[in-house]
């Protein structure tokens, strides 16, 4: 075999395996991945982290490739609130829920869909801005910060360091509003834990629905929905039997408890009168 013949041998082997981690199952081959699709496939959310500080500038670097990022119309309809203080990761981490890697991790970054700058300038310049207490300005702010930040998130990675969101910072809004000192029009959306991953607790590739059910071609196609979720039940079980995890019962009946109703929204089915409460007015 020549070189280069063995060199692209290599990187079909690198792709292939890269898709048999992510899906458990030789879903498509592709011929070859590039560096950004690799950093893409190897996602895992990280929540065990060293001690070892972030390098000088990594910070300014990750909101960098945040601000490039797709935004709608160029609003710019996001902003991140970038937490080191051991004592204020310590509040935000008992409003979350108690999650300990948000104590442990060095950087702790809070996504805010934040209308606030533009409600400011609105003021200011004496122009209307009506359109700020809409349901469609908030959906763009929130679209704004996830886009932002799972640029991100994929720049983190690719500089070495592990992320996991924390969803967590919308059980309790106006207390995370008021320890992050937020004004009227902003929301945390959800945090990021960000730091180096402990060699000694190395997280796991999760896999992820086969393709059949989240891919459709043309139209919308729910007739494969049935043996797609079957395959994934069986895959999840494999997969935390192999990773010597509990999981509660099969991933489709785990995750409809999860949004059984209100009770099982750790304090999220009052999102509509925590918005109002934080000026937002929507309609």
């Amino acid at each position: 075999m020549s070189k280069d013949s063995s060199i692209q041998a290599s990187a079909a082997d690198v792709a292939q395996d890269l898709v048999q981690a992510r899906y458990q199952q030789a879903a498509f081959i592709p011929d070859e991945v590039n560096a950004t699709i690799e950093t893409l496939f190897n996602h895992r959310s990280v929540r065990a982290y060293t001690d070892e500080a972030l390098k000088p500038g990594a910070l300014e670097l990750l909101v960098a490739a945040a601000q490039s990022a797709s935004t709608s119309s160029n609003l710019q309809t996001w902003s991140v609130v970038a937490v080191q203080d051991a004592a204020r990761k310590d509040r935000l981490a008992q409003l979350a829920g108690n999650q300990e890697h948000i104590r442990r991790c060095p950087l702790f970054l809070v996504w805010v869909a934040d209308l606030s700058r533009l409600k400011a300038l609105g003021v200011k310049r004496g122009v209307a801005h009506d359109g700020l207490t809409y349901m469609e300005a908030f959906l763009v702010a929130a679209i704004d910060s996830a886009l932002a930040a799972q640029n991100a998130a994929v720049a983190a990675e690719s500089m070495g360091l592990g992320v996991v969101y924390i969803g967590g910072m919308r059980n309790q809004p106006e207390q995370v509003a008021k320890e992050l000192g937020l004004p009227d029009y902003a929301f945390a959306t959800f945090g990021m834990c960000i730091g180096y991953p402990d060699p000694l607790k190395p997280a796991a590739v999760k896999p992820r629905l086969p393709q059949a059910a989240v891919l459709h071609k043309e139209q919308y196609d729910a007739s494969a929905l049935e043996s797609a979720a079957q395959s994934y039940n069986a895959t999840m079980d494999d997969f935390y039997k192999a990773q010597g995890m509990k999981n509660n019962g099969p991933w489709d009946l785990h995750s409809l408890n999860r949004l059984r109703g209100p009770e099982a929204l750790t304090g999220r089915h009052r999102l509509v009168e925590a918005l109002n409460n934080l000026g937002f007015e929507l309609r």
